[in-house]
């Protein structure tokens, strides 16, 4: 369980919390929020969903924490630099969003609510269009293991898909993986269903070869959270967030965000005519909240 949810300690952290708002109020100070800037590329439309939950969490919740000014850092980082900036104190980033992982949630400090209610769980594949015959025979994981899979280094889907029994390659920089599944480096991209559409749409021109696979859908729990700096900063910020979050689920506006940038390419990707092959995720976090059914979202079934 989150440590800011946790009853014997709730009350507590409320009267801290309550401290730092009257001390932050009292000289008038926004609090400074700043996200990464992931890419260098110009075509990069990844977060852009998940920064406009960050702005309106955080705008629902002024009245109660005071004015902030949302910003992006001024230079691109990998991953991993993303990771070490939210590690050190006086970072360039105060917060970033991404799919969780027991180590994510042991150094950071993990807003426990999915910000793409799982989407990011359903997978669809770009592939190279001469190896769609390949894909139409997939009925079993088993089948699908005769192909490898390109995933960024380090992302956290690798070790759930090698635990499926599939193959795994892993490329250095996010926007090389295209290059290296046009150039047969690897067989096939997983991808979150509005990422798939994206990236097809954006990359097109510049590699031709590839396309959406039409007839499968990969499935395991992966939540998408946002994480903040385990400091007294970062847990004001991370309480926010959860404050801002829980309002907007409350009152229908994160599923009206939802739709407004997933609902297009859920529709797109024709899932009830796929076939679902479910895989576990073994390192999915105990505290994770699947018993709240509200939060989730299953593309296949619409709601």
């Amino acid at each position: 369980m989150n440590p800011l949810q946790r009853p014997e300690k709730r009350a507590t952290w409320r009267m801290w919390l309550t401290a730092l708002w009257l001390a932050a109020g009292s000289c008038g100070a926004a609090m400074q929020v700043v996200y990464p800037l992931t890419s260098a590329e110009a075509v990069d439309s990844r977060y852009d969903y998940d920064w406009a939950v960050l702005r309106m969490a955080l705008k629902k919740t002024e009245t109660r924490y005071g004015p902030f000014e949302l910003s992006q850092s001024t230079h691109p980082m990998s991953p991993q630099r993303v990771a070490q900036e939210l590690l050190m104190p006086g970072g360039r980033i105060n917060v970033f969003a991404r799919a969780t992982s027991p180590e994510l949630e042991q150094q950071y400090l993990p807003v426990r609510l999915p910000i793409d209610r799982g989407l990011l769980g359903y997978r669809m594949l770009l592939v190279r269009d001469a190896d769609l015959p390949r894909y139409a025979a997939v009925k079993t994981l088993a089948d699908l293991a005769r192909m490898s899979i390109g995933q960024g280094k380090d992302w956290v889907d690798v070790p759930i898909l090698r635990a499926a029994g599939l193959t795994v390659v892993e490329g250095t920089s996010y926007t090389g993986l295209f290059a290296m599944l046009s150039a047969a480096r690897f067989d096939a991209f997983s991808r979150g269903i509005d990422e798939a559409l994206r990236e097809y749409q954006e990359r097109h021109a510049a590699y031709p070869a590839i396309v959406i696979e039409p007839t499968l859908l990969l499935q395991y729990p992966l939540p998408l959270y946002f994480f903040t700096r385990r400091d007294a900063e970062g847990k004001l910020l991370a309480q926010r967030i959860t404050d801002g979050m829980e309002m907007m689920i409350k009152d229908g506006s994160l599923n009206t965000l939802f739709q407004q940038f997933k609902g297009e390419s859920i529709k797109a990707g024709g899932l009830t005519k796929r076939r679902v092959l479910h895989i576990k995720n073994p390192h999915l976090p105990p505290e994770t909240p699947l018993s709240r059914g509200e939060l989730w979202f299953d593309p296949v079934k619409g709601k």
